[in-house]
């Protein structure tokens, strides 16, 4: 049921034939699976060991090896009938250069793959408290169905997409599927639009999430493969594998031998053939030794080695990054990797810790670190006013219950003080847990002196409740406030009262008056720590970074603003913004967006396809000069088409030669500029004066390799005779393009 999230809880049962108070009956639930399917992810279909064979061995390069071992083995079998020199360790060779890389290929290969299924079998038998025949039973998440009524809390892992029947103090970590780092509060009685996106359904749970808080019982609407984690994979199942670079290259390669291998030896076969004729020797023996002859040329220009070295090289890198804990599943997919010349990176988890984390703490009119805090009213409001557990294993903190609490209680700890111990010694008369709709959590405490009630909650309504602030303090902390949450941190009020008495009849509502505002904290998922240095290498090495979120877009914007991903060309736009363009439209929008914030899976598989349908550059690099922006980039050749465009390259005198070589020299215009030599190094040192830390050293260390590498023999030898010396710039210019144009007419 693909619009649960659109109906009100009563419908959906219905629509379901569905329970709510006593589930489905076995039969009811074997009727489900049959027409809904089973709760079971379709996993692509193990290849056999012959497949696995095949595909190994049709590489470009081990095809070529296989045909020249093919053809060798028939010249020395051929020798060897004949009575002719013979040598089958040549051939026994080749094939063992075949199957050491075939062997490398599937051994390495099937250590990743197994890798793979252990984590996918992970959680496979996890148990599911659910209502069946009218009581609790625990079932096993294979076994649920559609239509199953489900008994989720704090701690559990949703195994099935399912509607909201009835919420208490509800939220669940859904950053595995949306992005969104901070918990995803739930209520059972809200009826979502139709044009919800799946970060803002409030009233559904899904696959593959976590409850952070509370309680809650729903019907199950999707399983398997038709839950939205399903559907990812299955998008994920239909995309086409493209060829890696290198087996690109290598095809080319392949091609350029076989060609000319199989030129050469034709060229010879013709040779021999036309002298026996002239010398009158032709005959059957010397035909067939001319023809063993030039299928040898052909044998030798294969390198049999080449295919092992790969295989080789490849496998020791798989395991080096599997020392990293990354996975590869084809080895060849390991050189592709430093072919990305784009990467799109989620925020949560991935640049951020994804850990919620105390960052401020504002009392009594300053900012404090947590280690710094001493106010005992707002530490009792982090220890006791909350349902959350932290405990401490192999020197990790694992979380139990609402990141949010969970971080208070670490800020506690930091603090100096010990939140069990507190609670231990604490006697609580009262909880009033947090709800979206109060926006506030209160819990009472019995003391000899009375009792305390403790709240915390919304800012802007802490702020209003309590009697102790001035209107000129209000409009400070919500300045303040403003500032923090447009820093991406969260705000999270405190605020306390003694109460004259307390009867357990009185309501929240009628307790949370005339508080007594304590402070607020700031909250937020911190950067990992390495990110900036990752962030600053991708860029030197002209990869470009792309940030697709579930976060909303002041959350987006912020983290972005910290890694300096955006400027006037570079944007933060939400998904909504992009999901009604043509795929035409989408690519030439991508060329300015760098984050987009509210992003579902599906989102951002179709920026990836977009990006990967747009041309192959793999660095893009700009500088400010003093004449404008100078920009460079290097391309695959294959994206020059000389003869559609021009082109403007910039390089050396070995890069000119190289060009030549593979372009032709007639394709080819030279437009050597040079400056007087006093006039060059009196401009470079300005320049690099105008630098942090002036590098002398290197810079006369360039200007002499300069001299060298544009030696007048170098120039000579690169067949350049026309030069454009830089006196004045614009007339520097104007000899060129007349030298261009009249170049282009000939």
């Amino acid at each position: 049921m693909k619009d649960a999230y659109t109906k009100t809880p009563e419908q959906v049962l219905s629509d379901l034939h569905s329970d709510g108070s006593g589930g489905l009956t076995k039969e009811q639930a074997e009727q489900s699976r049959k027409k809904y399917g089973s709760n079971t992810f379709i996993r692509e279909s193990h290849e056999s060991l012959l497949k696995k064979i095949w595909d190994a061995s049709t590489e470009p390069m081990l095809l070529m090896l296989i045909f020249a071992a093919v053809i060798t083995l028939g010249v020395n079998i051929a020798r060897y009938m004949t009575g002719g020199e013979y040598n089958f360790l040549e051939c026994a060779g080749i094939f063992a250069a075949i199957a050491l890389s075939v062997v490398i290929t599937i051994v390495t290969e099937g250590k990743s793959a197994k890798a793979f299924e252990a984590l996918n079998r992970i959680n496979e038998d996890t148990l599911v408290k659910a209502l069946r025949d009218n009581s609790p039973q625990l079932i096993p998440q294979k076994d649920i169905a559609v239509g199953d009524i489900l008994l989720v809390e704090t701690g559990d892992k949703l195994v099935a997409d399912a509607r909201l029947l009835e919420s208490n103090d509800l939220s669940t970590d859904e950053s595995s599927l949306t992005g969104e780092s901070l918990p995803a509060a739930k209520e059972a009685d809200y009826v979502c639009p139709q044009s919800t996106p799946v970060a803002e359904r409030r009233n559904m749970l899904y696959s593959g999430c976590f409850v952070s808080s509370g309680t809650g019982k729903a019907v199950v609407t999707a399983v398997g493969n038709n839950t939205e984690f399903g559907q990812i994979a299955k998008e994920l199942s239909s995309i086409e594998k493209d060829t890696t670079p290198l087996q690109e290259k290598l095809d080319r390669l392949g091609k350029v031998i076989t060609v000319l291998g199989a030129t050469a030896a034709f060229i010879v076969f013709a040779i021999q053939i036309i002298g026996f004729a002239m010398s009158h020797t032709m005959n059957w023996e010397t035909v067939s030794d001319a023809f063993i002859t030039s299928i040898v040329l052909i044998v030798a220009a294969v390198p049999e080695g080449l295919p092992t070295i790969v295989a080789v090289s490849l496998a020791l890198n798989i395991i080096k990054m599997s020392r990293e804990n990354a996975l590869v599943k084809k080895m060849i997919a390991c050189e592709t990797v430093g072919c990305i010349n784009i990467i799109c990176s989620d925020k949560t988890g991935t640049l951020t810790e994804n850990k919620m984390t105390v960052q401020q703490i504002y009392a009594k009119g300053e900012l404090l670190e947590p280690e710094k805090l001493t106010d005992v009213c707002l530490l009792e409001n982090f220890c006791i006013n909350s349902n959350a557990n932290v405990t401490i294993e192999d020197g990790k903190d694992s979380f139990i219950g609402n990141p949010t609490e969970c971080a208070l209680l670490v800020a506690a700890r930091k603090a100096g003080w010990d939140y069990t111990k507190k609670r231990e010694e604490t006697d609580i008369a009262h909880i009033f847990p947090f709800s979206s709709q109060k926006k506030d959590m209160s819990t009472i405490l019995r003391t000899a002196e009375g009792y305390m009630l403790y709240v915390k909650g919304n800012p802007e309504k802490i702020m209003n409740l309590s009697v102790n602030l001035s209107d000129e303090e209000k409009n400070a902390l919500e300045e303040k406030i403003t500032s923090f949450q447009s820093r991406a941190g969260r705000i999270l009020a405190f605020a306390h009262k003694k109460l004259d008495q307390y009867t357990g009849e009185e309501t929240q509502e009628e307790l949370e008056t005339d508080l007594i505002y304590d402070g607020f904290v700031v909250i937020s998922d911190p950067l990992s720590p390495d990110v900036y240095g990752a962030i600053g290498r991708s860029r030197k090495a002209g990869i470009e970074v792309k940030m697709l979120t579930g976060d909303n877009i002041l959350t987006a914007r912020a983290i972005a603003d910290e890694l300096h991903m955006l400027d006037a060309d570079h944007i933060a736009v939400e998904a909504s913004e992009i999901e009604n363009m043509s795929d035409e439209e989408l690519a030439q929008a991508l060329k300015k967006i760098q984050v987009i914030a509210r992003s579902t899976p599906l989102v951002k598989m179709r920026v990836v396809k977009a990006l990967k349908a747009q041309g192959k550059v793999i660095e893009d690099r700009a500088y400010d000069t003093v004449y404008g922006v100078w920009k460079y980039f290097t391309v695959w050749e294959e994206q020059m088409n000389l003869e559609r465009e021009s082109y403007c390259l910039i390089g050396t005198l070995e890069a000119w030669n190289a060009m030549c070589q593979y372009f032709g020299r007639e394709k080819m215009i030279p437009v050597y500029i040079e400056v007087e030599d006093g006039t060059r190094l009196i401009r470079a040192v300005e320049r690099e004066r105008t630098q942090e830390h002036p590098g002398y050293e290197e810079l006369c260390r360039r200007f002499l390799a300069d001299a060298k590498d544009f030696s007048e023999e170098n120039l000579k030898n690169a067949g350049i005779t026309r030069r454009f010396e830089n006196k004045d710039m614009n007339a520097c210019l104007e000899e060129i393009k007349l030298f261009i144009q009249k170049a282009i007419l000939i």
